[in-house]
């Protein structure tokens, strides 16, 4: 049977990890986290990157010990049961699809707007993005990394570009500014949380980095850091250039903030930049869901086919295919709206049973691991940054709509019935 080809260094593995993380979400969050935050919205991004970190931690010791490209799946099955394993690699591949299809669609209304005169539909759109960043998810992972470094430069000169632009107007706002108190700061927090998203996806790589217990741990947490700076500098920059109250009604809050600063030229530029950014963070999210199909299916007879291997690309064509028609059937919605905030439940309650894991299994450890990453600061074999990761996450999931946290839990549930099924 053909194996995936380690092509993926330090440089590609961080870089992936910064280029889905900046992805679509700064560009739109910004706004409305402004909108609850006020001037204060650097606060908001710096304890979300907190909880990120956390969290990051824990998923940074798991890819030392097991280089797997079915991550969540192998971690919680080597350390809790097999069953939670399927069932939470389940919820991953669940959200990452979801995700696809609501960023295509996203990335289809830019487009629709920057070249209206084509008058092509949102969903026509949306499909043929789906199927080109799956060729190139096919075509080869040096390729689609390369690609992703030229998007992630082109999306991360966009940020820096803000930042630039708002240096001289530093120190003309309170950034201690409150709206709405400091739970204002705590609930614009859990909104950008999403924006951290994607630091996840580097383990599904695994199988095609070269050193990954060592690289892939690196690039977790340099990716996160990498992030975390950009953000709050450019929350900082906006609001000193654009106030918060008219960044919160903006549709397109950074080019907004690049047209009050330089004009309509600047305005064009950075949507172009956020059409690239959004199209970054579809390839990555179908690479990563492709990989993760391919990394669960190894295990289980019925989904065999699955875990097929190109003997010329070296790449996982069959969960390619699979995982292009799913995403391409949920974006035929048109509009994903509410569905798509099923996804934060799974990304949370995900990132719960991570931190569980990595505390369970270090309390059955007989000897420290010693061969790569260690979460830092322990107390009695407990790792205190996954028990504030898992607290963190469960304050946040509990945020959400009640609807949110019923599906959720409906989502859950459907995993132990198709892991029943192929069992």
């Amino acid at each position: 049977m053909s194996a995936l080809k380690r092509e993926l260094g330090l440089f590609e593995t961080t870089l992936m990890g910064v280029g889905i993380i900046l992805g679509a979400g700064i560009y739109v969050l910004i706004g409305a986290a402004a909108g609850i935050a006020g001037n204060s919205v650097w606060m908001s991004f710096t304890i979300a990157s907190i909880v990120a970190i956390f969290t990051g931690l824990s998923y940074a010791e798991f890819s030392s010990r097991f280089s797997d490209d079915s991550g969540e799946y192998d971690y919680v099955k080597r350390t809790v049961s097999e069953k939670w394993g399927f069932i939470v690699g389940w919820m991953m591949v669940f959200t990452l699809l979801i995700s696809a299809a609501a960023v295509a669609l996203g990335f289809a209304g830019y487009f629709a707007r920057l070249f209206a005169s084509l008058n092509f539909g949102i969903v026509a759109i949306a499909v043929a993005t789906i199927i080109l960043f799956s060729f190139i998810s096919y075509w080869g992972i040096k390729q689609a990394a390369w690609l992703n470094i030229l998007f992630t430069f082109l999306e991360t000169f966009g940020l820096l570009f803000i930042i630039y632009i708002g240096l001289g107007k530093i120190g003309s706002v309170n950034y201690m500014s409150m709206p709405t108190g400091f739970e204002g700061v705590i609930s614009a927090a859990a909104l950008v949380f999403f924006a951290f998203i994607g630091f996840e996806t580097i383990v599904k790589l695994a199988e095609e980095t070269r050193n990954p217990k060592k690289t892939v741990p690196r690039a977790i947490l340099l990716s996160i850091l990498i992030s975390t700076v950009i953000y709050i500098l450019v929350a900082i920059s906006a609001v000193s250039i654009l106030s918060w109250d008219k960044l919160a009604v903006s549709t397109a809050p950074l080019a907004d903030v690049a047209a009050v600063a330089l004009g309509a030229y600047a305005f064009l530029a950075l949507s172009i930049i956020a059409l690239f950014s959004t199209g970054n963070t579809i390839l990555i999210i179908l690479i990563g869901a492709s990989r993760q199909i391919y990394g669960i299916s190894k295990n289980y007879k019925k989904l065999n086919k699955l875990s097929k291997v190109s003997t010329r690309r070296k790449t996982p064509h069959i969960a390619v295919i699979f995982t292009a028609v799913v995403a391409i059937c949920f974006s035929l919605i048109g509009n994903i709206g509410t569905v798509a905030e099923i996804t934060n439940f799974a990304v949370f309650a995900t990132f719960i049973l991570i931190n569980g894991a990595l505390i369970f299994m270090r309390l059955k450890e007989r000897k420290p691991y010693t061969k790569g990453f260690r979460v830092p600061l322990s107390i009695r074999k407990i790792p205190v940054p996954a028990v504030l990761g898992l607290v963190s996450s469960l304050f946040l999931l509990l945020q959400l709509p009640m609807f949110v946290i019923l599906s959720g839990f409906g989502l859950l549930a459907s995993g132990a019935v198709v892991h029943k099924i192929v069992s």
